[in-house]
């Protein structure tokens, strides 16, 4: 059994660490590359850095963030926020990145998830998916139609299903999704647990849940109950509310495989 990864994310907005409920009432969370560093010393596994408004407000993604993060810390880390061609994700990786996060351009332009990977291998592609609950949510009628992707840190409605979208990502090249409920999104009410399991349940690359962790118990959940291959946290790692090394601990006495 592969090992299961603890991942802590890194909102950045205008060059800081934030960290908000569904994406704004946005509180300053500290210098990225200190916060990288502490997170290497606690053994996380690997570190996503997202500028959440980088797409939005169409500026291009801070390549010097990766410099100096690349040239700081040595675990993987992966870098997203608007990038929207190929030479964006060849100068992220020559920047130090290990991956790169893609969301908007690749439901503008599916076709640059395959150049992407092509080029670049799948390995480094990762495709992030916001998803939000229908209003019209039915569980009974199963994974399909029930979540609903969304673009530009939750602005704008796509009209993709979340799950049609991850498969059809996967068959692209994409090597990895990083699955976010917004609905979840800084709730701390732990991951849309349903959403999580429909869509691992249905690609065969490994997700990473995101969006909602309050407590230890919901690390647990995302990697069991909704079968996902890592987890993503950050205010309970952020505010010191919980150590990557607690994490660890608290999963491997629930018999969770997770790394030294």
């Amino acid at each position: 059994m592969l090992a299961k990864r603890i991942i802590p994310c890194l909102d950045i907005d205008k060059g800081r660490v934030v960290k908000g409920v569904q994406f704004v009432n946005l509180v300053d969370a500290g210098d990225p590359v200190k916060q990288a560093k502490y997170y290497e010393q606690q053994k996380a596994d690997e570190l996503v850095f997202l500028d959440i408004t980088a797409s939005h407000e169409r500026r291009d993604t801070v390549l010097d963030l990766a410099s100096r993060v690349s040239e700081e810390v040595f675990i993987p880390f992966t870098i997203g926020g608007g990038i929207r061609t190929v030479d964006d994700v060849r100068l992220m990786l020559k920047s130090g990145a290990d991956k790169v996060s893609v969301n908007t351009a690749a439901i503008k332009n599916p076709e640059f998830i395959t150049a992407s990977a092509e080029r670049f291998g799948s390995q480094c592609i990762v495709v992030a998916i916001d998803a939000k609950r229908k209003a019209d949510f039915d569980s009974s009628r199963g994974p399909y139609g029930n979540w609903e992707v969304f673009t530009h840190g939750g602005r704008n409605p796509t009209g993709l299903d979340a799950v049609e979208w991850a498969v059809r990502v996967q068959e692209l090249g994409a090597g990895e999704i990083l699955l976010t409920s917004m609905d979840r999104d800084g709730s701390k009410e732990g991951f849309d647990i349903e959403l999580t399991a429909a869509v691992s349940e249905n690609v065969g690359i490994p997700v990473i849940a995101s969006g909602g962790v309050g407590n230890l118990e919901h690390l647990y959940e995302g990697l069991v109950l909704g079968k996902a291959d890592a987890v993503l946290a950050a205010s309970i790692f952020h505010f010191r509310q919980y150590s990557i090394t607690k994490a660890k601990q608290y999963l491997r006495s629930k018999n969770v495989v997770v790394r030294s």
